[in-house]
C-alpha cells in the first residue's frame, strides 16, 4: 500500500504548491510511482504541471460527491515518467459545502483514494490554504502530514493553530496521523530575520525539522510557467538539489 502524505498550512504562499509538485518529482526520479492529488479549488497544483484546469471535464470534485465515478479516467499524466495527478478546477470550491451534509463527509477523499493505494509508492497531497473540510479530508486520507513553513515571522505564529486541527483529527477521526515533517522553505540566508526564524524553528519543533532547508530562487517561479518541476526545468539548480535531499529524507522517515 503507497504511503498518503499530506502537504498543509493554513497559510498561503508557503510553498505547499511547489513542494508537493517538486518532492514528488523528486520521488519519481529516485524510481518510485507517485500521484499527486490537487485538493486547492485555485488548480495551482494543475497549472503548475502544465494542465489547464478550465479546460477538464472531471476533476476530483467529481470523485468527491460521486461514490460511483471510476478515477482512473480522471488521473491525468505528467511531463515526467512515474508522476500522475489527480486535477483540480475552481468547481472543487462547492464541495465543501455540498459535502457539509453527507455522512462521513471528512472521509470522501479516504475513499477515493482507497484503490488507488496499491498503483503509487507515494500519494502527495496539496490542500488549501485554510483549516476547512478540505484540509481535514486530507488530513484523515493521510498517513502523514509534512509542514511546509516560511522563514517568516508571522508563518511560525500559525503553527500552533495547525498542530491543534492535526491534533483533533488525530483523536477523533485518524488516530494513526503522524507529522512526516516540517520543511523550511523560502529561507533567505542574507537576512538576520531569516536566520533568526529558522533558528527559531529548530528549537521549537527540534527532530520534527527536515536536515534540507528550501532557500529562494527565481526558478521556483519560473518552473511552472514551463508546466515542468524543478527538476526537469532546472535539475542543477540549488532548488533541485535540496528537493533530491529532501526526498531522501522521506523515503528514509
Amino acid at each position: 500500500m503507497g504511503k498518503v502524505i499530506a502537504l498543509a498550512n493554513q497559510k498561503g504562499g508557503v510553498g505547499k504548491t511547489t513542494s508537493t509538485i517538486n518532492l514528488g518529482a523528486a520521488l519519481a526520479e529516485q524510481g518510485r510511482q507517485v500521484l499527486l492529488v490537487d485538493m486547492d479549488p485555485q488548480g495551482a497544483l494543475s497549472v503548475g504541471l502544465g494542465i489547464n484546469p478550465l479546460a477538464l471535464e472531471q476533476t476530483v470534485y467529481n470523485l468527491l460527491l460521486d461514490r460511483k465515478a471510476d478515477a482512473g479516467p480522471v488521473i491525468e499524466r505528467t511531463k515526467q515518467d512515474g508522476l500522475e495527478l489527480l486535477p483540480s478546477n475552481i468547481d472543487l470550491a462547492a464541495a465543501e459545502i455540498l459535502l457539509a451534509p453527507e455522512v462521513g463527509r471528512e472521509r470522501a477523499l479516504a475513499r477515493v483514494l482507497r484503490p488507488l493505494r496499491e498503483r503509487y509508492d507515494y500519494v502527495l497531497i496539496d490542500c488549501p490554504p485554510s483549516l476547512g473540510l478540505l484540509t481535514v479530508n486530507a488530513l484523515t486520507a493521510a498517513d502523514g502530514v509534512l509542514i511546509p513553513l516560511e522563514c517568516e515571522y508571522f508563518a511560525l505564529r500559525g503553527m500552533a493553530l495547525l498542530m491543534d486541527t492535526i491534533e483533533k483529527v488525530r483523536e477523533d477521526i485518524n488516530p494513526d496521523l503522524e507529522i512526516v515533517g516540517i520543511l523550511a522553505t523560502m529561507y533567505d540566508a542574507r537576512t538576520v530575520h531569516g536566520r533568526e526564524v529558522l533558528g527559531r524553528v529548530e528549537d521549537a519543533f527540534g527532530g520534527r525539522v527536515f536536515r534540507t532547508v528550501i532557500a529562494k530562487t527565481i526558478r521556483f517561479a519560473e518552473a511552472p510557467v514551463a508546466g515542468e518541476s524543478i527538476l526537469t526545468y532546472a535539475g542543477s539548480s540549488s532548488g533541485a538539489v535540496a528537493y533530491r535531499e529532501l526526498a531522501k529524507e522521506v523515503l528514509a522517515s
